[in-house]
């Protein structure tokens, strides 16, 4: 649990001195399965988003101010300004909650375009950052199929493996279909995409509108950010009639999704625990 000390500290070495007036009351907002998240209600009115987490690594909340700062250069959708990002919490704009208006999935798709739109001539990000609270290794490389290889798969599945949550079997399956990519993924160039693109990430503000948060940021594929939206239930319709209306994704994207999403699923295993595990072979199963 936050601490009250912590809260009057925040108040008093930012809140205060940079004119945005004192915490008359903070709300706890549900929904985050990593952070503790509030919504401090200022005596002026306003109100701002914090988030925190006691355990965090110390470079957590700067990575998340960092992914969002790169996601904020496109000025399609909405992204959650930052005030103040410490070791144990950060501190951003408050969007509001609201209900979708009735253009909401396909301003969200458009969006989703325009951020694919930013290219890069590297995969990878300036720093590492988190996918939950699990290290995102993001060491620049020009080849996108040995940056996925081993930074995602081969990363994590060594990880859940050394954690005895893979068998060996389960170990050397993975490696051959990281070493085959090219068998099934298309040569894409490297993109700014969001990295953890699933519903929960969508947020929906006080007007209406889709609003990008907690990312996972970093140049990669566009089809591995669509392919994490149909991981956890699949977006809106007309969300994929929107992205694919003013993009150049190929048609088939959706057959390579469960290659994609073997990372986010490891991600899952490794953070959730065995209930995962199924769908991994599941996948292994697939393409080997």
């Amino acid at each position: 649990m936050f601490k009250l000390e912590k809260m009057t500290q925040l108040t008093n070495d930012f809140l205060v001195p940079f004119g945005y007036g004192e915490i008359l009351r903070k709300e706890r907002v549900s929904g985050g399965c990593i952070n503790e998240c509030w919504r401090l209600l200022l005596d002026s009115g306003k109100s701002h988003f914090l988030k925190v987490n006691n355990h965090a690594p110390a470079d957590f909340f700067a990575a998340e101010s960092k992914s969002l700062e790169a996601l904020a250069k496109q000025d399609f959708l909405r992204i959650p300004a930052v005030m103040l990002a410490k070791e144990n919490f950060i501190l951003m704009e408050d969007l509001g909650v609201g209900s979708p208006n009735l253009s909401y999935w396909k301003t969200l798709g458009e969006g989703l375009v325009c951020l694919h739109s930013c290219q890069s001539s590297n995969f990878g990000f300036l720093i590492d950052n988190y996918c939950g609270s699990t290290l995102q290794r993001n060491s620049t490389m020009q080849d996108g199929f040995e940056f996925f290889r081993e930074h995602r798969l081969m990363n994590l599945s060594s990880k859940a493996f050394d954690q005895k949550l893979i068998e060996e079997g389960d170990l050397k399956r993975i490696e051959l279909i990281a070493s085959n990519l090219t068998n099934w993924i298309p040569t894409q160039n490297p993109v700014l995409i969001h990295g953890d693109l699933w519903s929960g990430n969508v947020h929906c503000d006080r007007d209406g509108n889709p609003c990008l948060v907690d990312p996972a940021t970093y140049w990669g594929w566009a089809e591995a950010d669509l392919a994490m939206t149909e991981l956890f239930g699949n977006f809106n319709r007309e969300f994929y009639e929107s992205y694919e209306s003013v993009s150049d994704i190929e048609k088939d994207w959706r057959e390579r999704s469960p290659l994609y999403n073997l990372y986010h699923l490891l991600n899952h295993l490794i953070l959730f625990g065995p209930s995962y595990l199924g769908n991994i072979r599941s996948v292994i199963k697939r393409f080997t």
